[in-house]
């Protein structure tokens, strides 16, 4: 999966004429942890029940037209490696930054659990 495939489904949605923009997350594995220490690759485990749910709650969103999101799970990440993807199509500018960012945030701390391994 790659963000272009995400950004041609959007395109392909029936209310897709509606968006006056797209945005998208591309979140990939870095070098450091939060606190600094080196690492050299990661694994995700998602909650896709709860995932599903955020994503249709954040779908009712007025002018929100689409939220599609790929999450690279059960598998050894390297840094530099795609983690997520995250691309929300909506009306206004206003509503789409605050969508994603909503959308982001709650998959981040309630969807997906990541497991960081570190250089020894």
């Amino acid at each position: 999966m790659n963000i272009s495939t995400l950004l041609e489904q959007i395109k392909k949605h029936p209310d897709y004429p509606k968006a006056g923009m797209v945005l998208c997350h591309n979140g990939v594995v870095r070098v450091t942890s939060r606190e600094g220490a080196v690492v050299t690759g990661l694994s995700i485990k998602v909650d896709h029940q709860r995932l599903a749910q955020i994503l249709a709650e954040q779908k009712n969103t007025p002018g929100i037209v689409e939220i599609l999101v790929h999450i690279e799970e059960d598998k050894h990440l390297a840094v530099g490696d795609d983690v997520m993807f995250l691309v929300v199509a909506g009306d206004i500018r206003e509503t789409v930054i605050k969508t994603l960012t909503d959308t982001l945030n709650q998959i981040k701390s309630e969807v997906t659990k990541k497991t960081q391994i570190f250089a020894e």
